[in-house]
């Protein structure tokens, strides 16, 4: 009896740790799967992806890769990914800032002409060969104005009042109407608030609230090769066109016209090969992060992808000048000028290859010299070459307007000049420039 109970009690222990050790080996098996499972489902999207890409791309082109390409297959995902990750950065940029990228209409009065005939200016061509031979000559003559659309251009929302950013150049004309179109299609009556033709940026506004708007990056940590979005009006009939390029130069110095014919000098400005049209003046330059690092002012009459935008940080303090003020304030020497670069001072035959030398354009109203300017009263005068202000050295990097942009209304500074091939220090006193 005794020898029965401990069989049974011996079976009863073997049963427990049987049990155990299905328990613990259920359990493991319940995680490794779910380990297993996570995995797959981590890499499933890139692992299918890719196969599906590779299978397309046999199926398409299925010896390109034999004998040409020395990529291995990871440098190939590698550069793959990148492009995607890119893509996708633009797509983003574009989706976030596009709601505040605005349209600018310009409209105006022009005149209205008729045909008519004067039948008592009857005329004989003849000379009175044949008597009693005459006949009326149609004319045209003015009746009366109608508003027309005469050109367009592109803007940014930079506050959520309806403050926009837009070129000069854009909004020149005192005359004229601006019409603002937003992206979703409605349009807006705009007023020009203040306009800075040394920068040629002008800020307008349209009445509301609410409205989105951009965020400003810093064009000063720009990268030559640096991916860029513009965002435009382009040939001022499509409205919200999205181009993508690359920063191709910094610091460059360019001779802008407009229709008009009038031209100025922009220094510092950005190169960029993205797509830059006609009516895209005036909207933002943009990074991958959808911040605007310029503003695009003007493109290379002749050539293809070579445009032009004005770096964000020229621009901040036109902007933070109207918020606080209602107007651009600003230093202003009053001279028109040229940077000097070694193959200037070649092409020139001029005694230094730095500075800017003093010079007036090609109309009549680009005067070397602004009339009652600072640089006037200092005695200041057309050919004289500006080396230094304050002691810094001028060139294509540290440009005199960059300069006279950090320093204040009515400081005093001195000015080491070129003067008929003597060098000399003057003194000058910034004042407000006009608008």
């Amino acid at each position: 009896m005794k020898v029965a109970k401990e069989k049974l009690e011996s079976a009863r222990i073997n049963m427990r740790k049987l049990r155990d050790v299905f328990f613990v080996s259920l359990v493991s098996l319940i995680i490794l799967s779910a380990i297993a499972l996570g995995l797959v489902w981590h890499f499933r999207a890139n692992v299918f992806d890719y196969l599906a890409r590779e299978y397309l791309r046999e199926i398409q082109n299925p010896t390109a890769d034999q004998g040409n390409d020395s990529k291995s297959a990871g440098e190939r995902i590698i550069e793959k990914q990148s492009i995607f990750t890119q893509e996708s950065f633009v797509i983003e940029a574009v989706r976030k800032t596009n709601p505040a990228v605005v349209s600018i209409i310009i409209s105006k009065d022009v005149p209205k002409y008729e045909l008519y005939t004067d039948p008592n200016q009857q005329q004989d061509p003849f000379g009175g060969l044949f008597p009693g031979f005459s006949f009326n000559i149609p004319q045209y003559r003015q009746n009366g104005t109608e508003k027309k659309d005469i050109g367009g251009g592109s803007g940014f929302l930079v506050s959520s009042d309806g403050l926009i950013v837009t070129n000069r150049h854009v909004v020149d004309q005192t005359n004229a109407e601006y019409t603002v179109f937003t992206n979703d299609g409605k349009k807006h009556p705009a007023t020009v608030v203040a306009r800075d033709p040394v920068l040629d940026v002008a800020l307008i506004r349209i009445v509301g609230s609410g409205f989105p708007y951009l965020g400003l990056g810093d064009s000063d940590s720009l990268k030559v090769g640096q991916s860029v979005i513009v965002i435009g009006n382009a040939l001022g009939e499509y409205r919200n066109t999205v181009s993508v390029g690359v920063v191709s130069g910094l610091a460059r110095s360019v001779v802008a016209g407009d229709s008009s014919g009038n031209t100025e000098l922009l220094d510092h400005v950005i190169q960029t090969d993205a797509a830059i049209n006609p009516g895209n003046s005036g909207g933002p330059l943009l990074n991958l992060s959808g911040n605007v690092i310029g503003v695009n002012v003007a493109i290379a009459q002749g050539s293809q992808n070579v445009g032009f935008a004005l770096p964000i940080n020229s621009v901040k303090g036109a902007i933070e000048s109207v918020k606080a003020t209602g107007k651009i304030v600003r230093p202003y020497l009053g001279v028109r000028y040229t940077i000097i670069t070694p193959e200037m001072k070649d092409a020139n035959n001029l005694p230094v290859d730095y500075g800017v030398l003093v010079k007036a354009g090609q109309s009549s109203n680009e005067l070397a010299v602004v009339p009652g300017s600072p640089a006037d009263k200092a005695g200041i005068v057309e050919n004289d070459i500006i080396l230094e202000v304050d002691g810094t050295k001028l060139d294509n990097k540290t440009t005199l307007a960059s300069v006279i942009r950090q320093k204040g209304i009515g400081s005093i500074i001195t000015l080491k000049i070129l003067h008929k091939g003597a060098e000399k220090n003057v003194q000058v006193t910034l004042e407000v420039a006009k608008d």
